[in-house]
């Protein structure tokens, strides 16, 4: 069996390929998609095996924001540090009735963000929950097995051992036609399905003298981007498509890719809607 902390992983989106030939793989198929790009200095890979050796590099592991809400200390994010590839956090959720016996599942919004997700479904023993509109073309590495679980639903319950968790999988669409966002107990978790805008996570509480303050209207908390990287947007059918999903769901937090971008606010599903009218109507290519 090929050592697989040897296969190639793309430096520049993470994305993990079931090979350790570097005359065989010199492009990522992934970083060649007009959403994604390839840096400045050019296409190049490493291994595991090579970024286990480096002295500096760790996960770390941050509790959500005790302001999120009395159910935050249930989610936890990791990240890798230094920052690797594009930098996401995975996110851990401890669910009513689970023990510390080990990761019972794994949900992963879209391609660009299947990395190496099969090394850890193999390494945790559970399942990998992906889009099976996505997967077919997208995935890099396969499992033999039920591993990789692809979902037709627009709505999929995830249980463990028969029991519901309470932790519902949602797939918006928009970035790629199955991208997927999770919620738990009041919390979303968008990944880059839905994008927060720095006036999402500005502080409007209070004034410049510590006075307090309404948020101002018309300021929008969420963008709906078909390329983050390369800021193409959403046509607005689209969005408009996805909030009429988004919309039938309670969430009072959200929780995006990136450590830190976390927004509490008990209207913030309200403020989703503001995002309909600040986005051009273009026409986005096909998926």
């Amino acid at each position: 069996m090929a050592d697989s902390s040897l296969f190639l992983i793309c430096n520049a989106c993470g994305t993990q390929y079931a090979t350790s030939d570097r005359n065989a793989l010199t492009t990522c198929f992934i970083c060649d998609d007009p959403r994604q790009y390839t840096p400045p200095s050019g296409q190049t890979f490493t291994t595991l095996s090579a970024l286990r050796a480096e002295p500096e590099r760790h996960n770390e592991f941050h509790p959500f924001p005790s302001s999120s809400s009395s159910s935050s200390a249930r989610f936890t994010s990791i990240v890798t540090v230094p920052k690797l590839a594009i930098g996401q956090r995975a996110i851990l959720i401890h669910t009513p009735g689970a023990t510390c016996c080990g990761v019972q599942a794994m949900v992963v919004s879209h391609p660009y963000f299947y990395s190496s997700h099969l090394e850890w479904a193999e390494a945790l023993d559970c399942t990998a929950y992906l889009a099976a509109e996505d997967a077919p073309r997208w995935l890099a590495r396969r499992s033999s097995g039920a591993r990789q679980v692809l979902l037709d639903r627009v709505e999929t319950r995830v249980e463990v051992d028969g029991e519901d968790t309470g932790v519902r999988i949602v797939k918006l669409g928009g970035h790629f036609p199955g991208s997927l966002v999770l919620l738990c107990n009041g919390h979303l978790l968008t990944a880059d399905t839905l994008m927060m805008t720095p006036a999402g996570l500005s502080n409007w509480s209070v004034d410049a003298l510590g006075n307090p303050r309404e948020r101002p209207k018309g300021v929008n908390t969420f963008s709906f981007l078909w390329s983050i990287p390369n800021m193409i947007p959403m046509s607005a059918a689209e969005i408009v498509r996805m909030w009429g999903i988004l919309k039938n769901y309670d969430f009072t937090s959200a929780h995006g890719l990136f450590l830190g971008w976390d927004i509490k606010d008990n209207n913030l599903k309200g403020q989703g809607e503001y995002v309909l009218y600040c986005t051009p109507t273009i026409k986005t290519p096909a998926s």
